[in-house]
């Protein structure tokens, strides 16, 4: 239908791509050989939605699918604690960057993008509370659009944000790139000062990931 998401949906068919479970470690991200740096892809753009203060030395880029039950769970019982330590305190920001594993994942994700930026992490959160209750519907779509007419979403907005074929190449060529050039395939996967977090995103693990990244005083 329009090319980059069509690229996702195929690149989705033919990988098989879902949550899966990481192994405890630590890496390097490694870009693709055709592209850019992993440290530039990973660079703080405009087009990202930063949690927390800008210039907080730490930088950890999530890429998560909001139908991914594993980054419902991290974002319900790791990320709190991390906001309370890290994030609220300026050592830590955290930009979440779209990894849409399916079509409700997608039309989501572009309705996050579609509300004003200080609605974006509300609606995220909200979006991932409420999973049980639009991914699994027998028709998702509706069930989204019930669930965003309280973060502003109108009838009218919801169908000229769910058409609106920037928005959706946004969110798709998001996925593109992680896949291409970070080797992302599975949700949620975390870049903390670009290096590549592959263990249990438990709050205890995190918390010495970041310990261990922090600048020294």
């Amino acid at each position: 239908m329009r090319e980059i998401w069509l690229a996702v949906v195929i690149m989705c068919g033919l990988a098989g791509i879902g949550p899966v479970a990481a192994q405890p470690a630590a890496s390097d991200a490694k870009p693709a050989a055709a592209g850019g740096s992993s440290q530039n892809v990973l660079a703080v753009n405009d087009a990202d939605h930063v949690l927390g203060k800008a210039d907080a030395p730490i930088t950890i880029v999530e890429y998560a699918s909001l139908s991914c039950p594993h980054c419902a769970h991290f974002e319900s019982t790791v990320l709190p604690k991390l906001k309370e330590k890290w994030i609220d305190t300026g050592k830590a920001k955290l930009v979440l960057r779209d990894f849409p594993l399916d079509q409700p994942a997608m039309q989501a994700a572009m309705l996050a993008h579609c509300v004003p930026a200080e609605r974006y992490y509300p609606l995220v959160e909200s979006l991932f509370s409420t999973q049980e209750k639009w991914v699994i519907a027998k028709d998702p779509k509706a069930a989204l659009e019930k669930l965003t007419r309280f973060a502003g979403i109108g009838p009218k907005e919801f169908d000229a944000c769910l058409g609106n074929t920037q928005v959706q190449n946004q969110v798709a060529q998001s996925r593109l790139t992680a896949t291409q050039q970070l080797g992302v395939d599975s949700t949620p996967t975390f870049f903390v000062n670009g290096k590549k977090f592959e263990g249990d995103p438990t709050f205890e693990a995190m918390d010495q990931l970041l310990l261990s990244t922090a600048p020294k005083s």
